[in-house]
């Protein structure tokens, strides 16, 4: 079970999400869809938020050398740069791409799987993680907490 760990992450939780909304897209439409440019537009400025997010956290933790991988204890605590405006941008991100590409695949039936993206999220890794640097930067990260919004 130790091995599944590897893929116990986050990116691979987001594709079986997609994957799912991907398939309602073309076996469950229910005549459902919105198919227009602002959609499309919509679409790709959620994916394109969602990149930049995670690209903005990666570097913050990569200057931090702090790890990026939810299984592993950090070193440092986080807190500059849109680490500033939510506790998970990296969630954020995932969320905000898993929207994109169901609104880009007209998976309209599809978009409940976003709520339920962030519920299984935050139940499987971000609990899980705020109790790991709560044991591990104690007052630090209780004012984090207290600055700073688990999501926006």
């Amino acid at each position: 079970m130790k091995n599944l760990r590897y893929i116990d992450i986050p990116p691979v939780w987001l594709a079986i999400f997609a994957a799912l909304g991907y398939l309602q897209s073309i076996y469950l439409t229910f005549g459902l869809g919105f198919d227009s440019a602002i959609i499309d537009l919509f679409a790709g400025l959620c994916i394109g938020a969602g990149v930049i997010l995670i690209v903005l956290a990666a570097v913050e933790m990569r200057k931090a050398r702090t790890t990026i991988i939810p299984h592993q204890d950090a070193n440092v605590l986080v807190t500059n740069g849109i680490f500033k405006r939510t506790r998970n941008p990296i969630y954020l991100g995932d969320g905000l791409i898993l929207l994109g590409l169901l609104l880009k695949w007209d998976a309209i039936a599809g978009l409940i799987l976003v709520p339920l993206f962030f519920m299984f999220i935050e139940k499987r890794f971000v609990i899980a993680e705020e109790n790991r640097l709560r044991r591990l930067f104690r007052a630090d990260f209780a004012r984090y907490m207290q600055k700073t919004r688990r999501w926006i």
